[in-house]
């Protein structure tokens, strides 16, 4: 039964190293945080989007994707503009120097992760599923706010 226990935290733990090794890998290539990275990819996809929309694509709140646009704008990465027919709507999009960025930057681990489980069979993947909202359960964090973002540390922080 120890050993399981062991076994099991040391996967954990290697999670965890995993997505900050991952993190810093990011800040060294880019400068950007992992939610930083994530914002400027979402903004970068669609070519023009508005605040609310990075907020719901990133799952964070609005208050969160302000304070991350704030911080790609103050680096020249991305530009506000306001709407032409409708002056309340703000428009958001990639600079040349941030689509250069995410063409320069190492992939994200959720990305990597993303296209690994994609091939798994659904069976596999409701079991994966089914096991880590378990694990979250069991380290009570089953209430915590959290995005889909393999990161650690507040989504708005400062690098």
């Amino acid at each position: 039964m120890e050993n399981r226990v062991q076994t099991s935290l040391i996967a954990l733990r290697r999670i965890l190293r995993a997505t900050d090794l991952n993190a810093r890998k990011l800040a060294r290539a880019t400068g950007l945080t992992t939610p930083q990275y994530i914002v400027l990819s979402i903004i970068a996809e669609h070519g023009e989007i508005t605040p609310k929309g990075i907020a719901t694509r990133a799952g964070v709140g609005q208050a969160t994707a302000t304070s991350l646009l704030d911080k790609l704008e103050a680096r020249g990465l991305v530009t506000r503009t306001r709407g032409k027919t409708d002056r309340r709507i703000v428009w958001v999009a990639a600079t040349e120097a941030g689509h250069e960025t995410l063409r320069t930057a190492p992939d994200p681990l959720q990305e990597v992760f993303a296209s690994q489980f994609e091939k798994l069979e659904d069976w596999e993947q409701a079991m994966i599923v089914a096991s880590l909202e378990r694990v979250g359960a069991m380290l009570n964090a089953g209430t915590l706010d959290a995005s889909p973002l393999l990161d650690v540390g507040a989504v708005d922080r400062k690098n």
